[in-house]
């Protein structure tokens, strides 16, 4: 029987890839000035309003509507900013001071040998598409493809601001430099449109984290990464999982590795720490997965979350993939 992967791609001018950016500008800003700054913002934008909500713990000054407009320009001026940002939890960060965990939960790794960057080949195409037709038509837009037995059967592209016409040539230009072909394509069938981001939709924080790991066919341990500073291990974690990843899969000669790390708030070692190489369990040995281990390893204190939430984690030779 014929397996089916579907994964989709939106561009960093979608309103929910704003929200994710907007948050790790707060978190870059707040790194620039002080390493030791703690972060967990949340960002909701739409028709004409951006309300920044969460903690923040920082020596840091903030100029939440300077970060709006070095991200959206003149147009900026229109939008209404709303604040409501407080120091974090004093028995929060009295666990993470002691070098404990940030929060519990469960962080998921995975890297196979379908593609240079180690991710889905269903994620990959569709990322691949949406970076491509973004860099000739930098506004909203998303992607996705199908695919069965390794062979594209659809192939989804939806731009604002393009014609369905010229949208059809930049994918079939994508496919012929890739020597790829798609069996059936559906560009803007819903018609042109002119209107997206915050004037089509509200946009919101850690709505796309499917897309911000590795596609659906992966799962995912539930938290958002973006503006969360590294001491959440919804981020740190998941970034030490995907480098156990690429490291078993290199040294097993594996199609496919997915780790699963646990932690608990306030503790420095995880609950559970699992590798599946190719469908068997591996033991791990030879890493420090304690959270200040893992920041100072990535060195997870640089602001460069932002540019991180464009595109998503995975397959961008970041320091947590080298």
């Amino acid at each position: 029987m014929a397996q089916i992967y579907t994964a989709e791609c939106v561009s960093p001018k979608h309103p929910d890839k704003i929200c994710d950016q907007l948050a790790d500008a707060v978190l870059d800003t707040c790194l620039k000035q002080d390493k030791k700054s703690r972060a967990a913002i949340e960002v909701m934008g739409g028709h004409n309003k951006i309300v920044f909500m969460g903690e923040i713990t920082s020596k840091a000054q903030i100029n939440y509507q300077l970060i709006v407009h070095d991200f959206l320009g003149p147009e900026a001026s229109k939008y209404k900013i709303i604040e409501n940002v407080v120091r974090q939890s004093p028995e929060i960060s009295h666990s993470v001071d002691n070098g404990g965990a940030g929060d519990q939960g469960i962080m998921i790794g995975y890297a196979c040998d379908e593609n240079k960057a180690y991710i889905p080949q269903e994620y990959y195409l569709a990322r691949s598409l949406c970076q491509f037709i973004y860099k000739r038509n930098p506004t909203d837009g998303k992607t996705q493809i199908t695919l069965s037995d390794k062979k594209i059967i659809s192939l989804v592209a939806s731009f604002q601001d393009i014609k369905k016409e010229n949208l059809e040539k930049l994918i079939q230009q994508f496919l012929k430099e890739n020597h790829l072909k798609a069996d059936n394509i559906y560009a803007n069938q819903a018609g042109d449109w002119n209107i997206g981001g915050f004037e089509a939709d509200t946009g919101l924080t850690g709505r796309k984290i499917v897309i911000d790991s590795y596609g659906p066919r992966v799962p995912v341990g539930g938290g958002a990464f973006s503006g969360k500073d590294p001491t959440k291990v919804d981020r740190s974690g998941a970034y030490m999982a995907r480098k156990i990843a690429l490291d078993y899969l290199k040294k097993y000669k594996a199609h496919e590795v997915l780790v699963r790390l646990a932690y608990v708030i306030g503790y420095d070692q995880p609950l559970m720490v699992q590798v599946i190489c190719d469908g068997r369990i591996k033991n791990i040995e030879g890493y420090d997965l304690r959270p200040r281990a893992i920041i100072k390893r990535f060195n997870l204190l640089s602001p460069i979350y932002k540019k991180v939430a464009a595109w998503g984690s995975f397959g961008h030779n970041f320091s947590w993939e080298r």
